[in-house]
């Protein structure tokens, strides 16, 4: 079940489960799209992964046990333990490369 965090891991913007801002790395690292284009550059400063658009999890029932009642969103803040200046270290070593092939 994907865990759908509360914020951006960076700059700790709120980002709710109906949140289309929210992006997500295959570890399911969390951050809003302005830090992932901006600062990370598609770049995910914990595993070195790209980025892809985080889904909305239905908040209605449509099938039965489906849906945001029975499986919310996390309540746990997370934030990555890089500095600043290692993230843009990190990414600057990463940002040419294609996800694919990193």
């Amino acid at each position: 079940m994907l865990e759908l965090r509360p914020n951006c891991e960076f700059c700790d913007k709120d980002l709710p489960p109906d949140s289309t801002e929210a992006c997500i790395c295959t570890y399911e690292c969390t951050f809003c799209s302005d830090c992932v284009e901006s600062l990370l550059q598609n770049v995910c400063p914990n595993c070195g992964g790209g980025f892809v658009k985080r889904p909305v999890r239905p908040a209605t029932e449509r099938r039965t046990g489906t849906g945001l009642a029975h499986h919310p969103a996390s309540t746990k803040r997370v934030h990555t333990k890089y500095s600043r200046d290692e993230v843009s270290e990190f990414v600057r070593t990463l940002k040419d490369i294609i996800p694919e092939q990193r």
